[in-house]
């Protein structure tokens, strides 16, 4: 599933009845901080989070502007969505 549009710059990795992506998609919603959310049970999506992630599929794994980051807080999307 996917939401907002591919020019986003921020691309979230979720997987369904997760807390922490529930969260970090709230606050991002609420800093009105355009994303696209990709969930993980599409195979590619899943196998893209292993490669970033070093094996796991650990979720919310975000990118931002081409940085990876793994269950980041709104204020280090923040500075990355900065520098």
């Amino acid at each position: 599933m996917t939401d907002s549009g591919p020019s986003d710059p921020i691309t979230v990795y979720w997987r369904w009845g997760c807390p922490f992506c529930l969260r970090l998609g709230t606050r991002l919603r609420l800093a009105r901080i355009p994303f696209r959310r990709v969930d993980i049970r599409d195979p590619k999506a899943a196998a893209e989070v292993r490669a970033i992630t070093g094996g796991d599929e650990i979720t919310p794994t975000v990118l931002v502007n081409g940085r990876a980051l793994v269950n980041p807080s709104i204020g280090e999307i923040r500075a990355a969505l900065a520098g």
